[in-house]
């Protein structure tokens, strides 16, 4: 692989591609703005955004304050009642985002143990795995020419594969009453595939589920895109990032404990006392960076010279423009990016959408 020069990313930059409006998108379960950032940063308009969490809201609205918020739970949302708001038709809008929260099939939870329980998200509580069927729901009222759905990989993984579905028929030519059963039954040709993030521009080794689905009556085929020619590692991604004494300060480990395991571990070394606990190599990609990463106690990647990563690594391991700003407290910031879904990876998926599909739609 050839070496290609990481660079910084600027939120004025992520303006002007936005502004070249070459499709539209609406975006359910939009947090912080991830996905967002990554359809913006390949040429779309965000005309609405979803989101059920407050201080995620506040994050979103402090980065772009004239993209209308529905702050409902979705189950609360109607189709027709958006579609009125934007005036647009039925089967007028580009795309319809999703990233239904997934604590239920998470391989660091509970998993199957979880489902049908109310969990806690941020500073809210609500029962997740239904919520799939809810964002098929409005795809089905909206019918946006293309959707696309992100999620974490577990949902292919164990008893959860069962409840996603395939494509494959039963023994009697049927589908079961699955999600993929679901996506395809309202009229869309689905595909979906595990991607790194790692492979599309990210310093971070981080697996998502992307589903991505095309109605029917356009008749073009979906293909995911190639990886990019080349993986960047922490050490090149951080090379020009300087941080405060404060910045600092906030990022010490506070639990005596767990930073004395830490001086112990050689830079990419997992810890066999805290499992979750690994010191990153510089000179490779960060492992996924979680929502817990920013807690005063818990155990997760941390940088080479034993400390948690700033906000201002944070961001470059999730590829956020440098000057996003996030809201709240150091691990509230955090806690955003960590749920986040890598701009530069749903930047990947959103372009080749354009170019295979939406182009000439």
């Amino acid at each position: 692989m050839y070496k290609v020069e990481y660079k910084p990313i600027k939120l004025k930059d992520v303006k002007e591609e936005s502004n070249k409006n070459l499709f539209n998108v609406i975006s359910f379960f939009a947090g912080g703005g991830g996905s967002s950032l990554g359809y913006r940063m390949a040429g779309g308009k965000v005309l609405a955004i979803n989101e059920f969490v407050e201080s995620a809201q506040d994050t979103y609205r402090a980065n772009w304050e004239d993209t209308k918020i529905y702050p409902s739970d979705i189950r609360e949302i109607k189709g027709e009642d958006i579609l009125r708001d934007l005036n647009l038709k039925r089967g007028e809008l580009d795309i319809l985002d999703g990233s239904p929260p997934c604590a239920s099939f998470s391989m660091a939870g509970n998993r199957e143990k979880d489902w049908g329980k109310e969990k806690k998200y941020s500073n809210k509580t609500q029962k997740t795995d239904d919520l799939f069927y809810e964002f098929s729901r409005l795809i089905k009222e909206i019918q946006p020419k293309t959707f696309i759905a992100e999620n974490v990989k577990g949902l292919l993984i164990g008893q959860a594969k069962d409840l996603f579905g395939s494509d494959q028929l039963s023994m009697f030519g049927e589908h079961k009453e699955t999600i993929y059963h679901t996506l395809t039954n309202i009229g869309y040709r689905v595909s979906y595939r595990v991607l790194n993030a790692k492979n599309f521009g990210v310093p971070q080794s981080r697996e998502r589920l992307i589903i991505v689905g095309v109605r029917d009556d356009i008749q073009k085929r979906f293909k995911f895109p190639k990886p990019t020619s080349y993986i960047y590692n922490l050490k090149e991604s951080f090379k020009d990032l300087e941080n405060t004494k404060e910045e600092l300060k906030e990022s010490n480990i506070e639990a005596y404990a767990i930073y004395q395991e830490s001086k112990k571990l050689q830079e990419g070394e997992q810890s066999e006392k805290y499992f979750s606990l690994i010191k990153s190599d510089r000179n490779k990609p960060a492992g996924t960076l979680t929502q817990t990463a920013g807690c005063i106690s818990a155990a997760s990647i941390i940088h080479w010279e034993d400390r948690k990563f700033t906000v201002k690594e944070a961001k470059r391991i999730m590829s956020f423009p440098d000057d996003y700003k996030l809201e709240g407290k150091y691990r509230d910031k955090i806690e955003r990016l960590g749920r986040a879904v890598p701009p530069l990876l749903m930047r990947a998926v959103a372009k080749q959408l354009y170019n295979l599909i939406l182009k000439e739609q």
